[in-house]
């Protein structure tokens, strides 16, 4: 078992340890990944609060572009440079937290590993511009890019990434593999053909081999914009093996032993059909898996009062309480029933009563506590509206108890699949997150690891 994981019984998934993951100096990488608006953002804020009050120095990278994190901290705006987060920390620890800006991270790259005459025909490049504004696939590999530069820097013992939404969070390890591919492709080393020959002899080549694919790409993309790529692919021809070695080498680092990765749900049908998916693409690419985070499952202090019972005790109250009638239904029995009968229907009726649920006898044991005063006015109708409260009360008890074991139904489906996979639920809250005693809460019930109240 590994040292996030608590075990728990045959019939029970493992509970996943939070504070042991954290607290492990072996883990330096914690990875949220899932479905989207199931809580990630929050889920790694909450794990960076926690792990800087028990002494780690961690650092948040978040790539949603959903600004809550940095409302959440108290923190203006959040850019490309990790800014400290005030008032967290305890025994040394520190928390600093940033949002991915992909195009200044590109530009960084560019700045770094090309001279500078390059780096500015490139950064002036119109390709290259829209191309580091949002061509698909550029954020996750620049998520990919900013944790290795994170990781080499070696500032923090605890790096926390909360990952882009959906099914595209998982692009974050697929981004290596695209840029190798497109690195490799034909139409880069097309482009890539005239700047090797170089001069009028790589014109003359590209005009003679390749004028109808060219004559074809100036009528999809324009002129321009052909020459444009072209000379951002000849600009860029020194600095793709970088790319590609810099990417192997971040994969690998997800691979290591000291990164965990933390699959975040809710307890939907369709999020934890995302969970398993990527706890089985995680398997398949031999990623480290603590285990998942089950948010905003519901619980309840009365869950010994079922759904049919309280729904019973509601259609009770609101058709004139037949079950508390003493001699049968309204009465009607005891003017035809003999001595006997009617006292066996007083009987059966009193111990039906007895019986009946918790909630209904506790609001009937107060209004005999209390009772309006004799012969004062509305006495019937105060009856009649403590009986509508009530029902509506049981009513609604009935649906929560309904949801918890909707949400349990659906989880043992998840757990039956994955019985491996340690699992810590968190209560849902009656609102969002929006400081950090609400992430510091949410870091106590994610360490705790089961619902509060159920």
């Amino acid at each position: 078992m590994s040292e996030g994981v608590d075990t728990v019984g045959l019939d029970t998934p493992p509970r996943l340890a939070v504070d042991r993951l954290l607290d492990d100096p072996e883990t330096r990488i914690v990875v949220c990944c899932g479905a989207g608006g199931v809580g990630k953002t929050t889920t790694a804020a909450a794990l960076g609060v926690r792990a800087a009050g028990r002494g780690r120095k961690a650092v948040v990278l978040t790539i949603d572009p959903a600004r809550r994190l940095a409302q959440s901290m108290g923190i203006d705006s959040l850019d490309n440079t990790p800014r400290k987060v005030a008032g967290v920390g305890a025994d040394g620890g520190e928390l600093h937290a940033m949002m991915l800006d992909m195009k200044r991270t590109f530009d960084e790259i560019v700045e770094a590993h090309a001279d500078a005459e390059r780096a500015r025909a490139i950064l002036a490049n119109p390709f290259y511009q829209s191309l580091s504004a949002g061509f698909a696939g550029t954020q996750e590999y620049m998520a990919m890019e900013k944790l290795g530069q994170l990781r080499a820097r070696d500032d923090w013992d605890l790096i926390i990434v909360d990952t882009p939404p959906s099914r595209s969070a998982l692009d974050f390890l697929d981004a290596p593999k695209r840029l190798g591919s497109f690195l490799d492709g034909k139409f880069i080393r097309v482009l890539m053909a005239p700047a090797k020959v170089g001069g009028r002899a790589g014109m003359k080549f590209l005009n003679v081999g390749m004028s109808m694919m060219t004559g074809t790409l100036s009528k999809l993309m324009g002129a321009s914009l052909l020459k444009d790529v072209q000379t951002f692919v000849a600009a860029m021809d020194t600095m793709f093996g970088g790319f590609r070695t810099r990417a192997d080498a971040t994969f690998r680092l997800l691979q290591a032993p000291g990164t965990a990765f933390l699959v975040v749900a809710a307890p939907e049908a369709d999020a934890l059909r995302e969970a398993a998916y990527f706890v089985e693409r995680l398997a398949a690419e031999s990623m480290p898996l603590a285990g998942l985070v089950l948010n905003r499952v519901h619980g309840s202090g009365a869950d010994q009062l079922s759904a049919e019972r309280a729904l019973a005790a509601a259609e009770n109250l609101e058709e004139g309480g037949i079950v508390d009638q003493e001699s049968g239904k309204a009465g009607l029995r005891d003017t035809a029933a003999g001595p006997t009968e009617a006292a066996g229907t007083t009987r059966t009726a009193t111990t039906r009563t007895a019986t009946a649920p918790t909630a209904e006898t506790t609001a009937r044991t107060a209004k005999t506590a209390n009772p309006p005063e004799t012969g004062s006015p509305g006495t019937e109708g105060d009856t009649a509206v403590v009986d509508r409260i009530t029902a509506g009360l049981l009513r609604l008890h009935a649906e929560r108890m309904q949801v918890i074991a909707r949400e349990q139904r659906t989880r043992d489906r998840f757990t039956s699949l994955h019985p491996e996979v340690a699992v810590a639920e968190v209560a849902a809250l009656p609102g969002d997150v929006h400081d950090l005693a609400g992430l510091r809460a949410i870091g106590e019930r994610l360490a705790a690891g089961v619902p509060a109240g159920a």
